[in-house]
């Protein structure tokens, strides 16, 4: 199970919406959808990329702190592994699938 560590991590525990609702956390399964999960992973991970590009358009224009930009862009990689780690773990199940006898 994934502990809260105060890391931004896609889809773990709760997310903020556009319209300001939480979405549901992974272990709560009644009321949503596995596509709702996904949507809202994906949302979080945009939004992360985009407040590292923020940060790092502040800080050329001299308006941010350093460490700040570090930050955003550790945030931003840690974000981007997780989702090629979620597709590489997708792939290799549905090529698990195919390769099952009928």
């Amino acid at each position: 199970m994934i502990e809260k560590t105060g890391m931004n991590i896609p889809g773990a525990g709760l997310t903020k919406s556009s319209n300001g609702s939480a979405a549901k956390a992974i272990g709560d399964t009644a009321g949503g959808s596995f596509a709702d999960f996904v949507k809202a992973a994906g949302e979080d991970a945009l939004k992360t990329g985009r407040s590292a590009e923020v940060q790092s358009l502040n800080a050329a224009a001299k308006n941010s702190e350093i460490v700040d930009v570090v930050t955003a862009m550790a945030n931003a990689e840690l974000t981007l592994e997780t989702v090629m780690t979620m597709r590489d773990r997708v792939v290799q199940a549905y090529q698990e699938i195919m390769k099952m006898p009928i």
